[in-house]
């Protein structure tokens, strides 16, 4: 039963492939293949993933302790719930917004590879495996950061390799050590370094690979110093930006430090140890640097990509915080940031392939001349902000509540980096909300914003269905708040 979680990896690369060696010349027949492709495999990936039962699948044994195995649990669960919705919901928009681009034929393929390799990480059950399609999706997405194959998309697509290769270098060091003292690499809840008698006088070692795994995997979640390679991943197309910003490749980071904190090395040997006290740090000074960025950047794509840096860091101090109530409180944020932050990103695109304006101070007035584009972005500001009842009032919440419960002076501090960055949020997004409806007395808007109005409905519905769900969610979010805490052990 088990094997069937090949199926939603195997089938969209292999579909991937198909079309990038035969290629569809005909738009309309290349938006239906794609289509399906992805509807198919969300489907597929939702059903296997809440009827296959919690038992592994090995394809490849290497040793008794090195093979390729897949599992679905709880924590996958949330990851792949995020990942395969909002890929099909990401693949609609594209279909206008490429229709302005070009080689259609080569980002869509790359596009439906890389939602299969993101699946090989939400179903890897070991350490390896995770690995593995933790860097295949560095390569799956190379292409469609350098999608227009420019000089900007060169330098980028050159800082994304060389940040992600050394990420992988540290991340590897930490599997080594774990290979050594733990019992297994599988994923186990609570950590695999139970034999006391093998770790026994080795705990700072074990400390050290632990903050080679936090800063290695924390370099796709942007954590601070390792954050420069997000903001010029901007110059891809804006699906793109969407799911590196939102969805895939920084969750990914994400999901990679929860599993590694709390089922590899295990909280009983991380807290209270300096090693926490280093990357909660690391995590605080993220989330303030971000924000203060995001304030600072007119670009408004570049402004989003700054404002996902903090917003990464939320959920790293969380996790960092150790407590079960820390790692709801990550995938609280982890899931309601990606569909509040998509659709900014999926506005920030509208905006710029129908008007050609890429920043903040040239928006003046579009909250009249682009309505439902404006009001999605404003609804999902509001809920990025925490504006009560929308949604990161709750995750935002969790997270404090997490940390003041906590003996740790550092968790204190981190609250008041949230409350700090709250304020930096509202500034930085209010800039705009203002900007577009209430634009300076003078303007001739009517000659400025001459021709710009709405994008087609492939764009538009999504922004809408986006916002509003994440009113939905936000006013109504016990049904997943439940689910998380039952992963955690909560309930």
């Amino acid at each position: 039963m088990a094997a069937l979680l090949l199926i939603p990896i195997i089938f969209p690369i292999v579909m991937g492939f198909i079309l990038m060696c035969n290629g569809i010349k005909d738009n309309r027949q290349r938006y239906i293949y794609v289509a399906m492709v992805c509807i198919i495999n969300m489907i597929l990936a939702i059903v296997f993933m809440f009827t296959v039962p919690e038992q592994s699948f090995t394809v490849i044994r290497f040793s008794e302790i090195v093979s390729i195995t897949f599992r679905v649990d709880g924590l996958s669960t949330v990851f792949g719930m995020i990942v395969s919705t909002l890929w099909v919901v990401t693949a609609f928009y594209a279909f206008e917004y490429m229709s302005h681009e070009h080689n259609e034929n080569k980002f869509f393929s790359f596009f439906i590879i890389s939602f299969g390799v993101i699946m090989g990480i939400v179903f890897a059950a070991n350490l390896i495996t995770m690995y593995l399609f933790y860097e295949l999706l560095t390569a799956a997405t190379l292409p469609l950061v350098m999608h227009e194959m420019d000089k900007k998309a060169a330098s980028a697509g050159k800082k994304y390799v060389i940040y992600s290769i050394t990420g992988a270098s540290f991340g590897f060091i930490a599997i080594m050590l774990l290979m050594y003292f733990g019992v297994s690499l599988d994923f186990v809840y609570g950590g695999i370094l139970t034999d006391l008698a093998k770790i026994s006088g080795h705990e700072q070692l074990l400390l050290v690979g632990f903050i080679c795994a936090f800063f290695g995997f924390g370099v796709k979640a942007a954590i601070f110093p390792f954050f420069n390679w997000l903001p010029s991943a901007g110059v891809a197309p804006t699906p793109v930006t969407a799911l590196l910003h939102a969805v895939a490749v920084v969750n990914a980071g994400v999901f990679a430090i929860m599993r590694v904190t709390y089922y590899s090395f295990g909280t009983d040997l991380l807290y209270g140890t300096w090693a926490q006290f280093v990357c909660m740090l690391a995590a605080i000074i993220t989330i303030i640097f971000g924000s203060s960025m995001a304030l600072r950047e007119n670009h408004i794509k570049r402004r989003l990509a700054y404002s996902t840096v903090s917003n990464l860091s939320y959920m790293l101090f969380s996790l960092m915080i150790m407590t079960p109530e820390g790692l709801v409180g990550g995938m609280t944020h982890m899931m309601f940031h990606s569909v509040l932050k998509i659709t900014l990103f999926f506005v920030a695109g509208a905006i710029i392939v129908t008007t050609g304006r890429e920043y903040v101070d040239q928006l003046a007035g579009f909250g009249k001349t682009m309505p439902i584009t404006m009001a999605a972005f404003t609804i999902c500001s509001l809920g990025l902000i925490g504006v009560p009842p929308l949604m990161a009032i709750t995750s935002k919440w969790m997270i404090g509540t997490a940390a003041a419960n906590t003996d740790l002076v550092l968790s204190y501090v981190g609250i008041g980096a949230l409350i700090i960055s709250a304020v930096l949020t509202s500034l930085y997004l209010f800039q705009i909300i203002i900007k577009a409806y209430f634009p300076d007395k003078g303007l001739n808007l009517e000659r400025m914003n001459k021709g710009v109005k709405d994008p087609g409905k492939c764009m538009t519905i999504p922004m809408m269905g986006l916002s509003i769900a994440s009113i939905v969610i936000g006013v109504y979010p016990t049904p997943f708040i439940n689910m998380f805490q039952h992963i955690a052990g909560i309930l």
